[in-house]
């Protein structure tokens, strides 16, 4: 009776933690308005982080308080190594998540994560995880002049593991908070972002292999190698990465601009350090190597100026008074929804069945399309002529006899 006593007590212990995590998560996710790409909250509240770490607090407050007024802690035992793996899921899943989105190997890694945290979990609380840490660390080989056991390599891959997850989590959360607010200084704000998220990355992998027990001496050697490497096989590799730079450096094209590349045409939607994102205004995306941009001839409609201007032709009879037209024919156009003021009529040509007049017209907005401006500029200029009169004539072919 002592013992179920003392578990229905642990239980109750164990729900209130789980209660008292909820609680304050939940209305700090509301007072925060946070989204789903949160690392803290997560989607529902008990899939972020912050609600299995503040289990694990208290779970772990309630067994020392349960030791100290004699209470039983078996049940509350098995429950920290249960919360821990929870941490550890949630933790992982949803970093990678935020900083790898639809990633197929970070899928993968999800699910290796989840299995061996819960492996280790069900070890734990089956008391067989001191049995297999000894079996594990038997087995032995040497590294070249180095012992090592396949306990050590465990340990030092959850360490590389936990580091780069942790420094992902931080380069993704400052990369964001630069990004957030960004207007016109996209492009420095981008480059910022890469070369911090690179810089952490960088600073992550080295504590990882130190902390792997890997001596960082070593890395000298490697390094040559890799310089070689990438001067030999990796140029064209390496010319992109650099190019990434200096194109966001320079600002020679910038997140928004509408250019032309080898006869694609669209709006520049992201610059990467390898590569250049350009979608059309029908869908399609082009991914350019940063090598070309540098390297080719690039037409960028917005550079100094966001307004590109447009034309169309009409063709009306001899006898039309064009004095009179020319006023009313700017009218119309300038009338018509994303068509800058003050368009103009030029009589372009006397053509064979015509006079031939050029409407030239300007928009600020090229990303949204040319095509759809022309045609509700030609249907205004239809409408006005047939209200006015004017007849477009048809090709004639008078044959004079002799």
């Amino acid at each position: 009776m002592s013992w179920d006593l003392h578990l229905w007590q642990q239980g109750v212990l164990l729900v209130a933690c789980l209660v008292m995590a909820w609680a304050p998560v939940a209305l700090m996710r509301r007072r925060f308005h946070a989204g789903e790409d949160s690392v803290w909250f997560g989607r529902r509240v008990i899939d972020g982080v912050l609600f299995p770490m503040l289990a694990l607090l208290l779970a772990w407050v309630a067994l020392r308080w349960a030791q100290h007024v004699g209470i039983g802690t078996q049940f509350l035992r098995h429950a920290l190594p249960i919360l821990t793996s929870l941490l550890l899921i949630r933790l992982v899943v949803r970093v990678l998540q935020l900083a790898l989105p639809a990633s197929s190997w970070a899928q993968a890694a999800e699910r290796w994560v989840s299995w061996l945290a819960w492996g280790g979990s069900i070890l734990w609380i089956s008391g067989l995880w001191p049995t297999a840490w000894a079996e594990l660390d038997s087995i032995r080989w040497k590294l070249g002049s180095t012992p090592i056991s396949l306990a050590e390599l465990l340990q030092a891959a959850f360490n590389v593991v936990l580091v780069l997850v942790v420094t992902l989590w931080l380069s993704a959360v400052i990369e964001s908070r630069l990004l957030r607010h960004a207007t016109q200084d996209l492009s420095a704000r981008k480059i910022v972002a890469n070369l911090v998220k690179a810089a952490l990355l960088l600073i992550g992998l080295l504590v990882a292999l130190s902390s792997a027990g890997i001596d960082l001496t070593a890395l000298g050697v490697m390094g040559g190698a890799l310089g070689v490497g990438i001067g030999l096989g990796l140029q064209r590799l390496a010319a992109n990465y650099v190019s990434g730079f200096v194109i966001l450096a320079e600002r020679s094209l910038r997140i928004g601009d509408v250019v032309r590349v080898d006869g694609f045409e669209g709006r520049v939607s992201d610059i990467k350090t390898r590569f250049t994102v350009i979608r059309a205004v029908n869908g399609r995306e082009s991914i350019v190597p940063n090598e070309l941009l540098i390297t080719q001839r690039v037409e960028n409609s917005s550079l100094a100026d966001t307004r590109v201007a447009q034309t169309t032709v009409v063709s009306v009879g001899y006898d039309t008074d064009l004095d009179a037209l020319f006023p009313k024919l700017c009218a119309a156009v300038a009338a018509v929804p994303r068509v800058q003021p003050d368009p103009s009529i030029q009589l372009s040509n006397f053509g064979a069945d015509g006079l031939e007049l050029t409407v030239v017209f300007w928009i600020a907005d090229p990303e949204n399309g040319s095509g759809n401006v022309r045609s509700e500029v030609n249907l205004a200029v239809l409408a006005l002529l047939r209200q006015e009169g004017v007849a477009i004539p048809y090709p004639q072919r008078v044959v004079h006899s002799a």
